[in-house]
């Protein structure tokens, strides 16, 4: 699939408005949206794009608290459906504030993903005014409950499930480095242990209780011969599967016999396992540990995303390739993706492409996050000049 031609690429970077660009990502960062609770911020991009003349639908989408954002650019003429879909959610992290200075607009949301989000309207912006988006259409959703473990990412579901996907997707999230084609499920469990009977002294202990201690050190020791196990499931570019033990906690002085420990970790799989044998071989290994010592063991398993694949050779991975080397003169190679994002339900629930692309950005879950001015430019003239090159020609 060809690229569209210098002289469209240049009127199209032409309408691409820098100031607009640093104002929408401040509105959008100076509204505290932790996941949940995003509701203000998605009303908030609602009003920019109804400013802007499109028309916004609002669907619940099963989180009437925080109703979805929804435009439809439509060329009037038969064509794929190219979708930009962004969240507005945050981590709970204590909120920093919208600030412009140089390159950079640092705060709360402007790296994940409020700064890439913005680049997405103004692609969409660039479309309308372009005259040269003739075929197909463009969907634009944004949403909250992104973020694990506030959010699920059920809104996001709900929406694709009453038809808000298109053909394939665009997600201006920080990652730029390469194009994603394959990338790891994941979930986060807890691992509760308990035993019978009340708080007692360590030298008055029944000799006939068992150690919720005990029981810990056997379960991780389990864990670990299974992420032995897991390593011979690989895949060439995404990795291995794992599980991984990240927090353990019991007791409440040195010398008092626990009641109770609890565990935290993570279980990260390849795209063509099913979360849900995942979860029943995991629990059925935590019940083996919990039957040997005698104690209740009770899992809390929380899935975040399932597996994700991209097939390089579809005309849309060819179309983006083919505008990001147009728009940057160099190409991207491909790779696994790192983290769980929103392409990887769009590809599980709906068998749809998905291209994770944002702008140059940092501090993602913490209080520093910044992102590029220049770069959010870029990403919204790539993200037309794409559309243009996958609908269009």
């Amino acid at each position: 699939m060809p690229s569209i031609s210098p002289e469209l690429l240049a009127r199209l970077k032409s309408l691409v408005s820098r100031d607009r660009l640093v104002r929408d990502t401040v509105d959008l960062c100076s509204v505290y949206s932790r996941t949940g609770e995003a509701g203000p911020a998605l009303d908030r991009l609602a009003e920019i794009l109804t400013r802007d003349g499109f028309e916004v639908e609002r669907p619940a989408a099963g989180h009437p608290q925080a109703p979805a954002v929804a435009v439809r650019l439509k060329s009037g003429k038969p064509g794929p459906t190219l979708q930009f879909n962004g969240h507005l959610d945050t981590v709970h992290l204590p909120f920093v504030p919208p600030q412009v200075s140089g390159d950079r607009i640092t705060g709360t949301g402007s790296c994940d993903m409020k700064g890439g989000t913005a680049a997405a309207v103004e692609a969409l912006r660039v479309l309308r005014d372009c005259g040269e988006f003739t075929k197909g259409s463009i969907l634009f959703t944004g949403h909250d409950l992104h973020e694990a473990p506030w959010g699920d990412g059920r809104q996001l579901e709900q929406l694709i499930r009453l038809g808000y996907c298109g053909d394939a997707v665009l997600i201006p999230e920080y990652l730029n480095g390469c194009i994603p084609v394959v990338g790891r499920g994941l979930a986060t469990w807890r691992a509760t242990i308990r035993r019978s009977g009340p708080p007692v002294h360590e030298v008055m202990r029944p000799k006939d209780q068992p150690s919720v201690i005990d029981a810990g050190a056997e379960l991780i020791a389990r864990l670990r011969q299974y992420a032995t196990f897991l390593a011979g499931k690989n895949d060439p570019v995404a990795g291995s599967e794992t599980v991984f033990v990240g927090q353990v906690h019991s007791g409440e002085i040195f010398n008092q016999y626990p009641q109770e420990l609890w565990m935290e970790g993570t279980r990260r799989w390849l795209p063509s396992e099913s979360r849900h044998i995942v979860e029943q071989e995991f629990r059925g290994l935590v019940k083996q540990v919990a039957d040997r010592t005698k104690t209740e063991i009770v899992i809390d398993w929380f899935p975040v995303r399932d597996g994700f694949q991209l097939e390089p050779d579809h005309a849309f991975v060819r179309a983006f390739q083919d505008n990001y080397t147009a728009t940057t003169g160099k190409s991207l190679e491909f790779g696994a993706k790192p983290f769980c994002d929103d392409c990887n339900t769009f590809w599980s629930l709906a068998d749809i492409p998905g291209i994770t692309h944002g702008p140059n950005a940092g501090g993602a879950h913490t209080l520093e996050e910044w992102v590029s001015i220049d770069d959010l430019c870029r990403v919204a003239h790539l993200y037309a000049a794409t559309a243009i090159g996958y609908c269009v020609a």
